[in-house]
């Protein structure tokens, strides 16, 4: 099994989580081929949220560069350490972090209004174009979960021209079936496909899919799965 042992978990090698990162990705990769999405596309987003640093250093001697955190200041002692990877942050952002958030993070899933875009993107023009940036939609319509509803989204499209944005976050509602859950990436995908042509821009990301649901996720066109529990085993 793994290395060590982590809050009573076993820690994972950089061999395993290779393995399962290549395992997962083909599979997927197979979901989206046989529902008509482009394979290629489909990348996988490693959350090391939770995880200590010998994770993150064991992920990325697998070759996963492309990391994600929820929170600021969990984030920060592991891009510090490992500043190679490609940093997103998957997690609520609250606007007093934005500028802290712009600096470590490579991308930001988690926009969700147009208050924060329209600071994140002020950053962005401050830092050179950094960070890249993704609409969180609430597709589900849940009272408790973040993220603009799909026609407060619509309706920001004249102002997307002048922000660095590259797509739209969603997450399905825990526990859904798997059609639920499709039909909750694919909305988002649909929605994605208004916004591009009403603002005239390329949206090319659709951030959807966790270890749970990534197979609905694939089907529908993601193109950022953002996995935790599949790579690295349960957190604590």
């Amino acid at each position: 099994m793994g290395a060590g042992r982590h809050d009573e978990r076993v820690t994972p090698t950089a061999d395993e989580i290779r393995e399962r990162h290549d395992r997962l990705v083909g599979r997927l990769r197979a979901v989206a081929a046989a529902n008509g999405q482009d394979p290629h596309r489909l990348r996988i987003v490693a959350v090391t949220k939770g995880w200590p640093l010998e994770v993150v250093r064991a992920a990325l001697d697998a070759g996963l560069t492309m990391l994600g955190e929820s929170r600021v200041q969990e984030a920060e002692p592991k891009i510090a350490a490992m500043p190679g990877a490609e940093w997103h942050l998957v997690g609520r952002l609250q606007s007093n972090k934005a500028r802290r958030a712009a600096r470590l993070f490579e991308v930001i899933h988690s926009v969700d209004s147009g208050a924060l875009m329209d600071r994140l993107s002020g950053i962005a023009h401050d830092e050179g174009g950094r960070p890249r940036l993704l609409l969180q939609v609430n597709v589900t319509g849940e009272a408790a979960k973040a993220g603009l509803a799909p026609e407060d989204a619509l309706a920001m499209a004249p102002a997307l021209a002048r922000v660095p944005l590259i797509g739209l976050m969603t997450i399905a509602r825990m526990g859904a079936t798997d059609e639920e859950a499709r039909r909750t990436f694919r909305r988002l995908r649909e929605l994605r496909d208004r916004l591009a042509q009403a603002s005239g821009i390329g949206l090319e990301e659709l951030s959807m899919g966790m270890s749970a649901d990534a197979e609905a996720a694939a089907a529908e066109g993601a193109t950022l799965v953002r996995i935790g529990t599949a790579l690295f085993g349960p957190r604590a």
